[in-house]
């Protein structure tokens, strides 16, 4: 039995010293968990010059990939350097160099994640990627172990900390999505290009991923339907906190007769419901099983150590399959096909913003629209504009179609008395 493992860690930025960080403050601890001791052989940079807190040895830094991944002194490789298509090439490289592996990557699992699985499996390897979705939060194993003997049948959750703190600033201090967004950048929560966070790439990389595991269906990130928060105003978050709702980002998937749908779009949830009240950068992932009931993961969804914990957490998993020689065998392929649900088949309640003219007759001509879909209203607010010759009407929806409304939103446009359709969002939780 080996006595101790020997880690290729590729990257350290943020979240790779603080990898290193919790192996070496949390020794001890590790040790006792995991049996062996567990340490850092090489690490792989990008700039061999750099200067670097820490007391670092720079007899560990290389700029020579081969140097981690065929070294056979190396068990396992950890990847938090991020990138797709070469960092799925050096996955790939040391996986068949028998290395097991453990990132952080989303990105790339989201691409990648299916060929990288099976040719672990090939070679005996473990692929661990708690740390990919939700930062902090043990989604991923609480599906694959905590809920393994359940049936999911639908996730909910805001993963992607940027947005979720752009909404929280917006609604609570009256500012614009412009000016609170340049304040996500200058604290490090938004990239320069925040394109990835604000256009919900980001989270819809996430939902393709739990949606393969929870619901054991070879999904992609195609599949997701994605919206983002660019185009969200004041007014809309305002309106929807006058009709009982919160806006939220999130990432939403559910199975029903074997078929699923998978989105990324701004929603509204009641106050009362649990996701109402997630607040700033932090994440929340609501599951439903048929066993299980409800139930809410909740943490910080990104920042060095709560991502570098997930990291490590994983890394002990796949020590302690290496010690017991079962490396390879967890990984489980998708139970069923692909099978996803059409736009008539996806239903909720959805909320509309309108502004319409003010006079006899508007009213009616709104409402045939929605009957000829046979499609109620739940609640209205109509609010006269300044000049009073228009007015803002906002309403909430009874369960429809994305058929449905689809249809409504075109005949709505076509009306002479609308003057525009300002918004139009989903709206989930309620009676859940």
């Amino acid at each position: 039995m080996q006595q101790k493992i020997n880690v290729g860690l590729c990257g350290f930025g943020t979240v790779g010293s603080g990898v290193v960080q919790i192996l070496e403050n949390h020794k001890e601890e590790i040790v006792h968990q995991v049996g062996c001791p567990i340490e850092v052989k090489r690490i792989l940079v990008n700039d061999m010059n750099k200067k670097r807190e820490g007391n670092i040895p720079s007899s560990l830094l290389t700029d020579q990939v081969d140097e981690l991944v065929q070294d056979p002194e190396i068990d396992v490789i950890v990847e938090v350097m991020g990138g797709i298509e070469g960092t799925y090439k050096v996955l790939e490289k040391a996986i068949q160099n028998k290395k097991h592996i453990v990132t952080a990557n989303k990105d790339m699992m989201a691409v990648y994640g299916s060929p990288l699985l099976e040719l672990a499996n090939e070679n005996q390897c473990d692929v661990r990627y708690e740390a990919s979705v939700a930062g902090g939060i043990p989604i991923i194993r609480s599906l694959t172990d905590g809920l393994a003997s359940d049936r999911i049948n639908k996730i909910m959750g805001i993963v992607n900390g940027t947005t979720n703190y752009i909404l929280t600033k917006m609604i609570e201090e009256d500012r614009t999505f412009e000016d609170v967004l340049k304040e996500a950048q200058d604290l490090g929560y938004a990239e320069a290009d925040p394109s990835s966070d604000v256009d919900g790439l980001d989270a819809a990389r996430k939902v393709s991923l739990l949606s393969t595991l929870a619901f054991s269906m070879p999904v992609e990130l195609d599949d997701v339907d994605v919206r983002g928060i660019r185009g969200i105003s004041f007014d809309d978050l305002s309106y929807a906190e006058q009709l009982g709702y919160t806006v939220k980002l999130l990432g939403i998937a559910a199975r029903n007769e074997g078929k699923i749908e998978m989105s990324v779009q701004p929603t509204l949830v009641p106050h009362s419901h649990p996701l109402a009240s997630i607040k700033d950068e932090y994440n929340a992932v609501y599951v439903y099983g048929d066993a299980v009931g409800e139930t809410m993961f909740y943490g910080p969804g990104a920042g060095q150590l709560p991502t570098a914990t997930a990291v490590v957490s994983d890394l002990m998993d796949v020590v302690k399959n290496i010690r017991l020689g079962v490396t390879g065998k967890s990984s489980v392929n998708p139970q069923f096909e692909k099978s996803l649900k059409s736009s008539n088949e996806v239903f909720s309640k959805f909320f509309l913003r309108l502004e319409a003219e003010d006079e006899a007759g508007t009213f009616l001509a709104i409402t045939n629209v929605f009957a000829r879909q046979n499609v109620s209203m739940d609640k209205i607010l109509q609010m006269p504009k300044k000049d009073h010759s228009t007015a803002e009407i906002v309403l909430v929806t009874h369960q429809a179609s994305r058929e449905q409304i689809d249809v409504i939103l075109h005949d709505l446009e076509e009306l002479d008395v609308i003057k525009g359709v300002h918004s139009y969002y989903r709206v989930e939780g309620e009676g859940e």
